[in-house]
């Protein structure tokens, strides 16, 4: 059972307002139940909020917490007014006192993604999750030369949401490819990845854990059979060696940590956020 019911109230899509929130939740051990209430842009839809939220206290008998990235003050009002619950407002906490210190008003925009489907940065990134795609577990070798990463490792290893990771959050271009038997027995990359090792980031897995996903995806199998996997691991890992290839174990590593880490490591010239 969660403990508390924790409300992101925006006027945008909410992702600001959670993201924020689950970083500062984080902290705390608890399982909280996540409501999120985006495009809250006018009072009427403001007074439905504070209804619902409101009932939820009074039903759970604790105060609900709520996070808000409101930015119109008209409905921001009728949430501070009409809300029972601990409300925490993300941008009076923070944009009112850098618009004093910086001696400027900020925008006051509702949500990040008003204006940004006409930037470039938008159309480098919906490209890059389309490369991404093509170029999922090996799909492809076309345009290689225009990937900024690419990743491999044995199958299950975190490849693809790692890429994905690495489009839709930075806007980078990241091909995957799996190790697969035939590699191994050649001892060598996939050939198609060689002129581009500068490229490459290997990801590894502790075999016991590789074993539990695989049983998950086909249960009883040599692929899943923890037999095969130490092996794969272990032929991976002395590929990559041997490739002097960069590499990290993803066991215990969320895939935010793992993208920071290939960003540091690869340092691409294009980043985008």
């Amino acid at each position: 059972m969660h403990s508390r019911t924790v409300f992101f109230v925006s006027d945008g899509t909410g992702i600001t307002a959670e993201t924020f929130g689950n970083a500062i939740l984080a902290q705390f051990e608890m399982k909280p139940r996540h409501v999120r209430l985006p495009f809250i842009d006018t009072v009427d839809k403001a007074h439905q909020a504070v209804r619902q939220i409101n009932h939820t206290g009074e039903v759970e008998g604790k105060k609900p917490v709520v996070f808000t990235t409101l930015v119109n003050m008209e409905v921001l009002k009728v949430i501070q007014e009409g809300c029972k619950g601990m409300l925490l407002d993300m941008f009076g906490t923070f944009v009112h006192p850098l618009e004093e210190e910086l001696g400027i008003k900020s925008h006051h925009r509702v949500g990040r993604f008003s204006d940004v489907s006409r930037s470039k940065e938008y159309t480098d990134r919906i490209e890059a999750i389309n490369f991404s795609l093509a170029h999922d577990d090996g799909q492809s070798n076309r345009d290689l030369a225009g990937a900024d990463v690419i990743l491999v490792g044995v199958s299950r290893s975190g490849k693809t949401p790692t890429s994905l990771y690495l489009a839709m959050q930075c806007g980078l271009k990241a091909a995957n490819y799996p190790l697969i038997p035939e590699d191994f027995e050649r001892r060598q990359l996939p050939p198609a990845l060689v002129p581009f090792r500068n490229k490459i980031f290997g990801l590894t897995i502790s075999p016991d854990r590789l074993a539990e996903i695989r049983a998950e995806r086909r249960p009883n199998s040599r692929y899943a059979s923890l037999e095969n996997c130490r092996m794969e691991v272990s032929e991976a890992e002395a590929m990559m060696r041997r490739a002097g290839i960069r590499w990290l174990s993803t066991t215990t590593k969320s895939i935010e940590e793992i993208a920071t880490t290939i960003l540091q490591e690869i340092r691409p010239e294009k980043l985008v956020y």
